[in-house]
């Protein structure tokens, strides 16, 4: 990090209050400095002008703050938003604001490139640089959340975990920047509008479950059945499906908060009724509801969405098995800001 100063904003309340007593300062101090970087999001120390000029200087002396800037905005057709993020050691990522008549979705990354290998998602291509930190997870939020006011005359309103990287493998990080979006002292946003969606991790899910923060669940599925599930994400190969629905029982349990499954249907991959009647099963096992994802083409993806009379028909028979199913339209595809289509290509 530059100047080897550590950014104030790694700091947690306590971990601040220590610092303002170890040179002599009273605790309050931590909580106007506090209040300054996450409920202001402020990005200059010399902002915080109810602290003295020597204390701002003292703080400038060990710390800086390294926040996360647009570098390229691009704007759809359709209304939305694609954010090329760059962070302070150069590295960029992908975030997304998405519209709609009476709000708009924060589509944000937890990590600079993709630990995972789907097969069908641009993402997956990129390398995994490093995970983010939680001040670079929130300041994605709130650059979201001024364009929206910019652009829409209103506040954010909802956010997903949906962009570059797997959430639950940058899982400390991702769990901070929740805290501090939802907090009273931070954007105060409800964590009922905060989507996690994982490609399924069963030890994580557990413990997403355990710290009960209140969000919502998403697993990326594709296919119930564990073979077809593997080839489109290799990686599955260590999380059986079994594993994987223990884990959503477990959250279930523990939060009452029904499942979102994720789920693209290809042509000639997993368009036949077995297909259908395998997610069905899998859908019965937990409280869940499925959202069908339109499917947008990779450079060299060699897949193709499936026709509208087989979506037509798993929607049909899932509702019919009394599974609430939707069909999901992507938004920003004229400017590669649609699902799976992350790749940094501004």
């Amino acid at each position: 990090m530059k100047d080897n100063k550590k950014d104030i904003r790694a700091l947690s309340l306590q971990q601040l209050e220590a610092y303002f007593y170890s040179i002599g300062e009273k605790s309050f101090r931590a909580h106007q400095v506090y209040e300054w970087i996450w409920s202001k999001n402020s990005h200059s120390l010399s902002e915080m002008t109810n602290l003295s000029k020597a204390l701002r200087a003292k703080l400038k002396e060990d710390f800086l703050i390294n926040p996360a800037e647009i570098h390229v905005m691009q704007r759809s057709k359709d209304g939305t938003i694609k954010n090329a993020v760059k962070l302070y050691d150069g590295n960029i990522v992908e975030s997304v604001m998405i519209p709609t008549a009476h709000r708009t979705t924060a589509c944000v990354s937890s990590q600079v490139g993709c630990s995972l290998d789907c097969t069908f998602c641009a993402t997956a291509r990129l390398t995994r640089m490093r995970n983010l930190t939680s001040a670079e997870i929130v300041d994605q939020v709130v650059l979201i959340d001024k364009q929206s006011r910019e652009y829409h005359q209103i506040p954010l309103s909802n956010i997903v975990f949906m962009g570059m990287g797997e959430p639950l493998l940058n899982y400390p990080a991702v769990t901070e920047a929740i805290g501090k979006i939802t907090q009273p002292q931070g954007l105060g946003m409800s964590p009922r509008r905060i989507t996690v969606s994982t490609s399924g991790i069963p030890k994580i899910i557990n413990k997403l479950a355990d710290d009960n923060l209140k969000v919502k669940l998403a697993l990326s599925l594709h296919s119930a059945i564990e073979e077809k599930r593997n080839r489109l994400m290799p990686f599955s190969i260590k999380f059986p499906l079994s594993d994987i629905i223990k884990s959503l029982k477990y959250w279930y349990a523990q939060t009452q908060s029904r499942i979102t499954f994720e789920y693209i249907v290809w042509d000639g991959i997993n368009d036949q009724k077995e297909d259908i009647e395998a997610l069905i099963k899998f859908c019965k096992k937990v409280p869940s509801k499925v959202n069908l994802i339109q499917y947008n083409s990779i450079e060299e993806g060699g897949y193709s969405q499936a026709s509208s009379p087989v979506i037509e028909a798993y929607v049909s028979l899932l509702e019919k098995n009394g599974i609430v199913a939707k069909i999901r339209k992507s938004r920003g595809q004229d400017i590669d800001a649609a699902c799976g289509q992350l790749a940094n290509k501004h």
